[in-house]
C-alpha cells in the first residue's frame, strides 16, 4: 500500500476509541470521538494552500486529507472539536517516506511538518517532533472498516504518554476497490 492508497482507504466517518496511559501519573483515561476524513488531491485549494505556507512547490505534494473530530475524554466534561487539513510530500528518491504537512497539529495547536513512512505491510508511521514534544504514531488496517492506531507522546522533560485507539468505519466515503484489496492484503 502506499500513501495515496492509505489515505483513499481512510476516507470516510469513523467512531474513534482511545485509552491513553499517562505513565509518569500511572493513570489511564478513555477518550470516543466522531472522525470525518475526506481524502483530498494533491491539485485541491486546501493542499496547495498548505504547502505554500511551508514553502514548498505545490507540485511536489502526493495526495492531502481534511480531518475533522468531535469528542469526548473521560477526565474532563469539555468537547474536544476541530479540524485540521494534512499533505504529503514524498522524498524524491523513496516515495514511501517523506514529510507530512499539518494545518494543526495533534499534541500542540499550531502548523507542524513531520515525517511518514509507509511499512512493507501496509502500516504508516508518523514521527513528529514539538518544540516541547516528540510523538510516535502508527497506524494500520485490520480490515477496510477497521483501523487501529498505536502512539507515543514524549515530553523532553521526561514524561510520556502511550495510547491505543481502535476506529471503527460508520458510513460517508466508502473506500475504493482497489483500496480495499490493498487492505486485505495487507492484513492478511
Amino acid at each position: 500500500m502506499n500513501i495515496e492508497e492509505f489515505f483513499e482507504l481512510s476516507a470516510g466517518k469513523w467512531f474513534s476509541h482511545r485509552t491513553s496511559h499517562h505513565l509518569a501519573f500511572k493513570q489511564s483515561e478513555d477518550g470516543k470521538s466522531d472522525l470525518v476524513i475526506e481524502s483530498l488531491a494533491a491539485d485541491h485549494p486546501e493542499v496547495i494552500k498548505l504547502c505554500e505556507m511551508y514553502e514548498i512547490p505545490a507540485s511536489a505534494a502526493s495526495c492531502g486529507a481534511r480531518v475533522s473530530w468531535n469528542g469526548t475524554m473521560e477526565w474532563d466534561e469539555e468537547k474536544h472539536t476541530g479540524s485540521t487539513v494534512l499533505a504529503t510530500v514524498p522524498d524524491t528518491d523513496n516515495p514511501n517516506e517523506g514529510r507530512l504537512l499539518r494545518e494543526m497539529g495533534y499534541a500542540e495547536k499550531a502548523p507542524v511538518a513531520g515525517r511518514y513512512k509507509m511499512g512493507d505491510d501496509g502500516a504508516l508511521t508518523l514521527t513528529t517532533e514539538y518544540e516541547t514534544m516528540w510523538s510516535e504514531e502508527r497506524l494500520w488496517f485490520a480490515s477496510p472498516n477497521l483501523r487501529m492506531r498505536v502512539s507515543v507522546l514524549k515530553r523532553f522533560g521526561g514524561f510520556s504518554m502511550a495510547s491505543f485507539t481502535s476506529e471503527i468505519r460508520m458510513g460517508g466515503s466508502q473506500a475504493t476497490a482497489k483500496a480495499e484489496e490493498t487492505a486485505k492484503s495487507a492484513s492478511s
